[in-house]
């Protein structure tokens, strides 16, 4: 079973290098991994440990524009229900995200909840069901703005009208998302483990998402389908692979890739110092080369994105780099899922 596991994610990763339409609506991240409650909220609370607290700063296009700043935060919080082995995950997402002259901005401010239903009682095997529902606030500063009329023949003249309508230069607006997701232990090692799972995002379609009077302008649903395994090669090493596919609207993303990781402790069964290297590929887009250290119960990360798109002759091939930062453990308590023979891992 593990080697047919283990064969299907490597095709679903490949399958990621050769699809096309690289492009959509929403923010996203090269360390996707990184930011699991903005892929699909089922997948809150699939980790060793009761608390994980994650940071993703990404500067992008910074050689090409004016760079587009996009950050994440994100909260979990896992406790048992019961005296079964289901367990809860609450927490939340707060994003930011700024790009473009005028300092379009975005900031989504995002809770979460999820309930993992286990499925056996001999390994860990758990079904996952995950809300996510909050607020966003998007503006821009229209003085930093300029348009075809205010073009006087020469240049640009500020003193000129923009010709534009707007309402205002912010506005709010209700966002929600749901989410599947099932992740297990493969075979008998219990670090061997694998995820797959769906998100639905903006399922209420906002009617109005728009600085105009006159337009009802819709973000159109997003669909996230996720996947991983992580796989022991010996007793010092091992491999995770990811794979995410989004589509929206006319447009749709595949990113995937792997990292191999090594511990560095004289004793591999409770590591606490890990470092790790890959890469993923955002096909039509970047190549993402990805280092990654664990002094536990902190985790780093640096990724760039080499750009490979049209743009490159522009950008002379330089994307932007993003900075995870992680803080994960067991908490010292009664109920902690550390005590318990089975809980969601990854």
């Amino acid at each position: 079973m593990k080697s047919d596991i283990f064969k299907s994610i490597i095709f679903l990763v490949f399958a990621c290098m050769f699809q096309t339409n690289s492009k959509a609506q929403d923010i996203h991240f090269s360390q996707f991994s990184e930011t699991p409650l903005l892929r699909n909220p089922a997948l809150a609370g699939i980790f060793s440990g009761d608390l994980r607290i994650q940071g993703v700063f990404r500067n992008q296009w910074n050689s090409v524009t004016v760079p587009f700043q996009t950050s994440s935060l994100n909260a979990e919080y896992k406790l048992p229900v019961g005296h079964g082995d289901d367990f809860l995950t609450i927490g939340g997402a707060i994003l930011y995200d700024k790009a473009g002259t005028i300092g379009l901005t975005s900031t989504s401010v995002l809770p979460v909840l999820n309930y993992h239903k286990s499925l056996s009682e001999d390994r860990n095997m758990y079904l996952s069901a995950g809300f996510s529902a909050g607020m966003v606030q998007r503006r821009f500063d229209a003085s930093k703005m300029t348009t075809n009329s205010q073009y006087n023949g020469v240049g640009g003249d500020a003193t000129l009208a923009t010709g534009e309508n707007f309402s205002a230069n912010n506005f709010l607006y209700f966002d929600g998302s749901a989410g599947l997701s099932f992740n297990s232990q493969i075979g008998s090692n219990p670090d061997d483990n694998l995820y797959f799972g769906v998100g639905y995002h903006h399922f209420n379609q906002s009617a109005k998402v728009s600085f105009y009077n006159d337009a009802a302008v819709k973000i159109y649903p997003k669909w996230v389908y996720s996947a991983g395994v992580k796989t022991t090669l010996n007793d010092y090493a091992y491999m995770t692979f990811y794979a995410d596919y989004s589509t929206q609207g006319a447009y749709s993303e595949m990113i995937g890739g792997m990292l191999y990781s090594l511990k560095l402790d004289a004793y591999p069964d409770d590591p606490q110092y890990i470092i790790s290297g890959g890469g993923f590929l955002r096909w039509n887009d970047a190549f993402i080369p990805v280092v990654k250290m664990e002094l536990k119960p902190l985790t780093f990360a640096l990724s760039y994105d080499v750009n490979i798109s049209t743009l490159k002759t522009s950008s002379q091939s330089r994307g932007g780099f993003e900075l995870s930062l992680s803080y994960q453990k067991f908490l010292d308590r009664d109920n902690s899922s550390s005590n318990a023979v089975r809980c969601p891992r990854f």
